[in-house]
């Protein structure tokens, strides 16, 4: 066990040295990486940021009841009722009399109203659900138009849907994209590698001559790999939390102006070593591929 801990050390040794020993071709291959996980990273931070601003945006995702003309006290009692057992959010009582002097307060409606013989508006609920998503907004306005002295029921689901279908079309794209870019730094590292080969060819060589095993050999270049991607990781995740600070007052003055309050979401902690992860795994397997194929030649 010793044994196997020298050696893990001595390879990690090895590849912190090679980095070390190029700072303009290390840092020129970060950028690469780390731009590269960037790209798709902060699209899945937008497409977050995205259902939680519409999500919480003021009057958005409601469902309105109108109830009859000739509703009563009672009916209305009786809707309230319901409402409070079915629990499906936060709603309040428009009444109808609360509504005219709306609509009456509206510039050039006084005097329209005021030639009416009578209040044609009906007593309302607006619920804003908890459940946002289409098919439950969809349940629960079916629900409520079964109720009685229900007239109508008003739910704008087709905003709702467009949107999800945006967000899943979104997700594909940066998914395909992501797919991409993984190979892209699976390229960029083989290369990398390859050119560290031939360089150290003569003492590759040499190590095989004296018994060193492909798997010794091939060790510093698995670190190599995996602690460029890793650091290319960290440097992605650098930049989508320095974009989301410049973006952060900008988008929180444009959802005040619709009449709402957020704040943009950010990496978490999970998410950072999630990024590192990949990108050291990507870097690794980069790796790996390229010493696998070249050290053929020295066979």
């Amino acid at each position: 066990m010793n044994r196997f801990l020298s050696q893990q050390f001595s390879a990690l040794g090895n590849a912190l040295s090679r980095l070390a020993a190029a700072p303009l071709n290390t840092m020129l291959s970060l950028l690469v990486i780390g731009m590269a996980l960037t790209l798709p990273c902060a699209g899945w931070v937008v497409l977050d940021n995205l259902r939680g601003i519409i999500g919480g945006a003021s009057g958005v995702q409601q469902i309105s009841i109108f109830m009859a003309i000739d509703a009563s006290k009672k009916d209305v009692a009786e809707i309230e009722s319901r409402l409070r057992n079915a629990k499906p959010g936060k709603w309040r009582l428009v009444a109808k009399d609360d509504a005219l002097k709306r609509l009456q307060a509206s510039e050039g409606m006084s005097e329209i109203v005021a030639s009416l013989p009578k209040n044609p508006l009906p007593d309302a609920f607006v619920v804003e659900p908890v459940d946002t998503q289409p098919e439950s907004l969809e349940r629960l306005a079916a629900l409520f138009s079964a109720w009685p002295k229900v007239a109508h029921v008003q739910l704008d689901s087709a905003w709702v849907k467009r949107f999800d279908a945006f967000l899943r079309i979104g997700r594909l794209a940066i998914t395909l994209l992501a797919g991409l870019l993984a190979g892209a730094l699976v390229a960029v590292t083989f290369n990398t590698i390859r050119l560290q080969i031939l360089a150290q060819a003569a003492v590759i060589e040499v190590a095989k001559l004296i018994g060193a095993t492909d798997a010794f050999i091939r060790r510093p270049f698995l670190y190599f790999g995996a602690l460029q991607g890793a650091l290319g990781g960290l440097l992605a995740a650098l930049l989508v939390a320095l974009g989301g600070q410049l973006l952060g007052a900008p988008v929180a003055e444009l959802v005040v102006l619709y009449g709402g309050t957020y704040d943009l979401l950010g990496l978490t902690a999970r998410s950072i070593a999630g990024l590192t992860g990949i990108g050291a795994l990507l870097g690794w397997l980069g790796a790996y591929l390229s010493v696998s194929i070249h050290l053929r030649a020295f066979a």
